[in-house]
């Protein structure tokens, strides 16, 4: 048990830590030409398609297996003391994993598809990829609803079972209601639920370093 919160603290922190690699990459390194016609764009992409998957496998693959660890670490620390609770807030989780893994996948192939329809038909093309790019926002890069869920449930499991810090869990809550509150596609929304979650997650992972070394 020990061990596995542990696992699950450091779960946490690399979890806040590919949030804020995401961040940096797409704002001080990734300049899409969004104002360039579709040949251009994917040239660009074509250029910059190994980054990019390697990217979206961080972001979204890896992000996904190690949430897997943290929801069933979370779920081994509430069970005793909010099983229902927990239990419904594992469901969500274990969704959320691998509706962010199958984004990543999706991605990344689908790049490759429209990267090879690029050199016959561009325009065409582009209509694959942005069909592409809305599957993929609509599972796990702008639509936050089963994390929230996710996030909202347990911190009321956490509350109600006296676990973590209160301060932690009212943030928790207010976390998994902005991410439920993404299902309103304004990207503010996404915004706000991606940075409170890198807090959450590192304030997460600490207090479970810290009370499995206590």
């Amino acid at each position: 048990m020990n061990k596995l919160q542990k696992i699950g603290g450091v779960s946490a922190i690399f979890e806040a830590i590919i949030y804020v690699s995401a961040f940096v990459f797409f704002g001080a390194f990734w300049s899409f030409p969004t104002d360039a016609d579709s040949v251009q764009k994917f040239a660009f992409l074509a250029e910059n398609q190994i980054i990019l998957s390697i990217v979206n496998f961080i972001m979204y693959v890896l992000f996904g297996i190690i949430l897997a660890v943290l929801v069933l670490a979370i779920h081994e620390r509430l069970k005793s003391n909010s099983p229902t609770l927990s239990q419904i807030a594992s469901i969500f989780g274990v969704v959320w994993v691998g509706l962010v893994i199958a984004s990543g996948m999706i991605a990344n192939i689908g790049l490759s598809a429209a990267l090879e329809l690029s050199t016959k038909d561009p325009e065409q093309a582009m209509t694959v990829w942005r069909a592409i790019y809305s599957v993929v926002e609509g599972l796990g890069g702008g639509n936050e609803v089963v994390g929230g869920l996710w996030v909202l449930l347990l911190s009321f499991a956490a509350l109600k079972g006296g676990e973590f810090s209160k301060r932690l869990n009212y943030f928790g809550l207010f976390v998994g209601t902005v991410g439920i509150l993404t299902v309103y596609p304004a990207d503010v929304l996404t915004e706000i639920f991606g940075v409170s979650q890198i807090v959450w997650f590192s304030w997460l992972g600490f207090t479970m370093l810290r009370s499995n070394q206590s």
